[in-house]
């Protein structure tokens, strides 16, 4: 097949973040057996190494300079323009930051020529180079990393958002926004079961499937011994907000009362780029910010456990996976866990689940004092990896969607 992918984020290195890391992964599954042309959008801070690896993966790469995206750090003025951007245009000010004429104008000519059998638009904010006739031309796919809808959603719910007036003016042009762009597309893919529920209320008549993320194994190997100790580690990109909010909620609220009745204890936060709001918690005891590692697997594999204690975000959370496939015990709450079987009636327990403070004390204090349970965990886990999640699976679910069309 001749497949036209649009990304409107360059998808390299595939450890940026899990929007490159998704895109990458699929592409590389595709490229490997189709004819693929990857056209995406490319920061001026992007090296010429970078562009030259993606180029092996694809027979064709368009790349245009993209301008600096919107940051979720803007001042109020700011974001009072923006919302007065998205009622005048309909779609929201990230979307339409990224927003670049020279690539739909590519992207126009190679439809008009008819030279591709299948489109996909690799994350929602792709969608906007898409045009709804389209759909009668050739088959069109939406990935959907997460939906916009359903984060802001989830935050109200839940009072977990940065802003929540912004939050609620928000949410009704998002719903109208995602009904409008699904509707566009053949193929609609989302990653978690509730994703594809929400999608599906938004767009009754769409074809929906749902293609979890995946995981490397020859990056996250299962560690060959269980350490023991009382280490926790507690990763992620710091200077994105679900993570900041983690870090500092675990840190600030459970943290103390573990210190206090394991005085061993000890509290590695590891991930690139922490803010400052992270790196002031290395000020507390018996915890150590890491910023940026080397290999983020030998941080799992000395762990005792990993906590993942999301609170802000929607989707299925690349960490735990990634933790699972090191064979590294997961504490967790319930959005960390999302989409995972890992516990109730018939399913192996594969981690534990916690989100108010006496039920994180409960599952460390287990995990700390029972290395039979943390062996049990530690093969559980690794397993489900194994069978689901790894990228070469995922690969295949998202191929069929495309050779169903």
């Amino acid at each position: 097949m001749k497949i036209l992918m649009l990304s409107s984020i360059f998808p390299y290195p595939p450890t940026k973040d899990r929007i490159e890391l998704r895109t990458f992964h699929l592409l590389k599954y595709l490229g490997a057996r189709h004819e693929v042309t990857l056209v995406t959008n490319c920061l001026s801070g992007v090296g010429s190494e970078k562009v030259a690896a993606l180029r092996e993966l694809v027979q064709e790469l368009a790349v245009f300079p993209q301008v600096q995206s919107i940051t979720e750090h803007e001042g109020l003025l700011n974001q009072a323009k923006h919302l007065t951007t998205f009622l005048g245009q309909g779609k929201p000010p990230q979307v339409l930051s990224n927003y670049n004429p020279a690539m739909q104008e590519w992207v126009d000519k190679a439809i008009a020529d008819g030279e591709f059998s299948i489109l996909t638009a690799e994350h929602s904010m792709s969608e906007i180079y898409v045009r709804p006739e389209w759909r009668e031309q050739l088959k069109t796919v939406v990935n959907i990393h997460h939906s916009l809808y359903g984060i802001r959603k989830h935050e109200l719910k839940t009072h977990t958002g940065k802003n929540e007036l912004a939050n609620r003016l928000n949410l009704p042009l998002l719903r109208r926004y995602e009904e409008s762009y699904c509707a566009k597309f053949n193929s609609i893919v989302a990653i978690t079961e509730d994703d594809r529920k929400l999608l599906k209320e938004l767009n009754p008549e769409s074809n929906i499937t749902v293609i979890p993320n995946g995981v490397d194994l020859n990056l996250f190997p299962k560690r060959v011994s269980n350490p023991g100790g009382q280490r926790i580690v507690l990763m992620g990109a710091m200077d994105n907000s679900a993570n900041i909010d983690s870090a500092r909620f675990f840190s600030l609220e459970i943290f103390p009362e573990i210190l206090h009745r394991y005085p061993e204890a000890r509290l590695e936060i590891v991930g690139a780029r922490p803010v400052p709001e992270v790196l002031e918690l290395a000020k507390l005891p018996n915890i150590k910010v890491t910023g940026e590692v080397k290999s983020m697997v030998e941080y799992l594999h000395w762990a005792t456990m990993c906590v993942v204690p999301t609170r802000r975000g929607f989707g299925l959370q690349n960490k735990t996976l990634e933790a699972m496939a090191a064979g590294v015990p997961v504490v967790g709450s319930d959005l960390a866990l999302l989409g995972l079987k890992v516990d109730g009636a018939n399913v192996p327990w594969r981690a534990m689940r916690a989100n108010k403070l006496e039920e994180y004390v409960y599952a460390i204090g287990r995990l700390f004092a029972e290395p039979k349970l943390r062996e049990k965990l530690s093969a559980n886990g690794r397993t489900l990896v194994e069978k689901e999640y790894t990228w070469e699976k995922i690969g295949q679910r998202y191929e069929n969607v495309i050779q169903k069309l």
